[in-house]
């Protein structure tokens, strides 16, 4: 027992009482000051929403980008038809027009476009040679025109830790223009055929799709020459993997970067 100890003992109950009142009442003072400053400190658009979202009433611009026409289908086609059937606008860019032997890029190109008008979004190119994928000044400073230049709220790209080239190149672009527009929208990397081309992926966040699956899997069906039959039962695994993780029959994963001005994907806390 120290002598701090020994005086209290030796004070009037009642006086005891009143120190503790004060001192209840100078910590909650205190405790409102930093919380107001808090407040002060954070960023404007975090204000807009208390989990850090933009208004739902407004409509959102979503780009989601993959290296090949079908990697956002398959990535994240369930999200895709689930902002688009709330009114929020998507586009996907595609880095290349997904030509390849036997694949001419007319036929991809068409099984791109009906795709996207089974997930109500359009498609947007951004010129580039399936599997000779270029990432350089000019072509980062190409890229981020194009995304910068539909003013998106999220750009969703491929994870960065991948099997092919193309996939890895659109990812570095994409994170070059969250860069350069100054970390003006949000960025999310979603997952293709984990295992075999994503690697080492580890979600934040997750998207139940189980409304919207059947959309998805026509989505990626459209893409015929594909051999969707092998593809998409391999993302179909990662999907229940992942509703598994979260607590649903399917569900999309995603990593959110940390220093994203907000986070779309509360939208569908709200739907």
């Amino acid at each position: 027992m120290n002598l701090d100890q020994e005086d209290t003992q030796k004070n009037d109950p009642a006086d005891s009482e009143a120190q503790m009142s004060i001192s209840r009442r100078a910590a909650l003072s205190r405790a409102g000051v930093f919380g107001a400053s808090l407040m002060a400190a954070r960023p404007a658009a975090m204000a807009e929403g208390s989990d850090g979202s933009r208004p739902t009433t407004r409509k959102l611009k979503i780009i989601v980008a993959g290296g090949h026409p079908g990697d956002p289908e398959y990535g994240c086609g369930g999200t895709i038809a689930r902002f688009t059937d709330l009114g929020h606008e998507v586009v996907l860019l595609y880095l290349n027009e997904g030509d390849w032997m036997e694949n001419s890029a007319e036929t991809r190109v068409a099984e791109a476009k009906a795709a996207c008008e089974i997930l109500k979004t359009r498609p947007l190119y951004a010129g580039q040679r399936n599997g000779h994928a270029i990432v350089d000044e000019t072509h980062y400073e190409a890229f981020g025109k194009l995304v910068l230049a539909e003013k998106p709220d999220a750009v969703f790209t491929q994870w960065p830790v991948d099997s092919h080239r193309d996939h890895r190149a659109i990812s570095m672009l994409a994170f070059d223009a969250w860069r350069q527009s100054k970390r003006a929208f949000a960025l999310y990397y979603y997952e293709v055929s984990n295992g075999e081309d994503t690697l080492q992926f580890s979600p934040t966040s997750y998207v139940n799709f189980e409304t919207t699956e059947s959309r998805k899997r026509a989505a990626c069906f459209a893409h015929a020459s594909q051999t969707p039959d092998r593809y998409y039962a391999l993302q179909d695994q990662v999907a229940k993997f992942r509703g598994l993780e979260s607590g649903c029959a399917r569900a999309e994963a995603f990593v959110r970067m940390a220093q994203n001005p907000f986070d779309v994907l509360s939208v569908f806390a709200k739907a």
